[in-house]
């Protein structure tokens, strides 16, 4: 017999949102420091790091997402994860981040390329959540309100561009730790908001082709969480080069011009 199932996804209470922001900030914060200490070098210096934050940023998002997702509960089912789609949506993450995060390191700074920057990094949560949404399988039909998925959209590409005017127009350490909570919030209300558009009805079939998180995903999330202090250690004993600026906005040096040459 088909019937709606109850959701909850607070099922532990708020251990799994709190758990899941700081981490979100965490590897925002990375990212972003990434992306500025990008933007201090010449262009042709700038990949290693602007991929560094790429990878920063989407493990930071797609972990949180996970975390938060062992905290949802669907009453009178199981919960079964496809493997590979799951591992595709890190990938997803990244590469979509990836390519917002390219295109503002390569771009010069200006409207069109932090709305640019700031749409396909949004996008990039947005498909990531979606993606591992989709890896999820339950004993019944998963289904979404489209009006409350394009608002979750919206939430997460106006907040990535609010991260990312931050990062290009604040220079220093409590900018980008401020951009950092801002694109946090951005995740968290993003995936929060996706899912409260997500209704389950139940049809008694068993959910085939997956594993429960507690035995992959949790280590799993583990093993980027050790990723993403790897990024940080390296961020940090890297020394930054400030004799170079090839960031854009930078001042060009003033050079004293004698009117006369004596």
């Amino acid at each position: 017999m088909h019937h709606t199932a109850p959701i909850d996804g607070f099922h532990y209470g708020w251990v799994n949102p709190v758990l899941s922001y700081v981490v979100a900030c965490t590897g925002a914060a990375l990212g972003l420091r990434c992306t500025v200490r990008a933007l201090d070098l010449p262009p042709r210096r700038r990949l290693g790091w602007l991929l560094l934050g790429a990878i920063e940023i989407g493990c930071g998002i797609w972990t949180m997402h996970f975390l938060a997702m062992l905290g949802f509960n669907v009453t009178g089912s199981t919960i079964l994860y496809n493997v590979p789609l799951t591992l595709l949506s890190l990938v997803l993450a990244i590469a979509v981040c990836g390519l917002g995060i390219l295109y503002v390191g390569y771009r010069p700074r200006g409207l069109t390329t932090l709305l640019v920057g700031g749409t396909v990094t949004g996008l990039g949560v947005a498909a990531m959540h979606y993606l591992g949404m989709a890896a999820m399988h339950v004993q019944g039909q998963v289904s979404y309100d489209p009006l409350i998925v394009v608002a979750s959209i919206a939430i997460a590409v106006f907040a990535a561009t609010a991260a990312l005017w931050m990062t290009l127009n604040i220079t220093g350490l409590l900018a980008s730790l401020a951009a950092a909570m801002i694109a946090g919030v951005a995740v968290v209300a993003m995936h929060y908001t996706g899912m409260a558009a997500v209704s389950v009805v139940l049809d008694g079939r068993s959910p085939v082709g997956g594993l429960p998180a507690s035995q992959f995903i949790t280590p799993l999330a583990v093993a980027v969480l050790v990723l993403l202090a790897l990024g940080g250690i390296a961020l940090m004993l890297s020394p930054q080069d400030s004799s170079l600026s090839g960031r854009a906005g930078a001042q060009p040096e003033r050079i004293p011009v004698k009117l006369f040459d004596r």
